[in-house]
């Protein structure tokens, strides 16, 4: 009976939220493979039946970290600035809440119509991509393409998460320098050059605002007549 009460007693302090920021403390720590109900139980100090009251599975429970991610968002004030530096502004913003989280970046991308901060942000996105003269369907797709590229950006190399030995990491790209500068100058003159920036971006030193300036000046080549007749909306 000491033990149920204990068990009990735990279970009162626990609620989702709680829950959730843990799974996204592990998720950090260890990369998404490791949250699991049990892991997490185990974390509280609990039997994992006492999650299930808060998640009925997995799937609704990773939906809890999404939505945290997304909460996370400081949306800009809307302002009388072009759409397009409204964009800039909102991507930066995004990029902001996901960067110390890559992660679990992912979970976002197809949540994002699930939770109220989500759909918050999506409102706000497609009203700026309207302004510009964007139909419904077509913010729909450049919405789509936007969260992954933002995701493409904080998400981990494979190649930098398959050994988490750090030594052993700096070997990895040290080799990779070397193979870069052994390349014949003559025949790869601009790959050679551009080595040790090659090396940094592997290794995810990715400069973030290019990024955004580079998603941006493509929305903005692209003009509603260019899209095909029929579209599909991508969620």
């Amino acid at each position: 009976m000491a033990s149920m009460s204990k068990d009990t007693g735990r279970q009162r302090r626990l609620d989702p939220d709680k829950i959730a920021e843990s799974a996204l403390a592990i998720a950090d720590a260890e990369g998404m493979s490791a949250v699991t109900l049990r892991r997490l139980a185990q974390h509280h100090d609990v039997t994992p039946m006492a999650l299930y009251r808060h998640f009925r599975d997995k799937d609704e429970l990773l939906d809890a970290v999404a939505e945290r991610l997304l909460a996370a968002v400081v949306l800009p004030e809307p302002s009388d600035a072009p759409w397009h530096e409204q964009i800039r502004d909102l991507l930066a913003a995004i990029l902001a809440a996901l960067s110390p989280h890559p992660n679990a970046a992912g979970l976002t991308l197809h949540r994002i119509f699930a939770s109220e901060p989500g759909l918050t942000l999506a409102e706000r996105t497609f009203a700026l991509l309207a302004e510009a003269g964007f139909s419904a369907d077509q913010t729909a797709e450049i919405g789509s393409q936007m969260i992954s590229s933002l995701i493409a950006i904080v998400a981990p190399d494979p190649a930098t998460t398959e050994n988490s030995d750090p030594e052993a990491r700096d070997e990895q790209f040290r080799a990779k320098r070397a193979a870069l500068a052994a390349l014949s100058p003559r025949r790869y003159p601009h790959v050679v050059a551009a080595a040790d920036t090659l090396v940094h971006c592997a290794a995810g030193q990715r400069d973030q605002v290019l990024a955004v300036h580079l998603i941006v000046a493509g929305i903005r080549a692209v003009r509603p007549a260019d899209f095909p007749a029929a579209t599909t909306a991508g969620v």
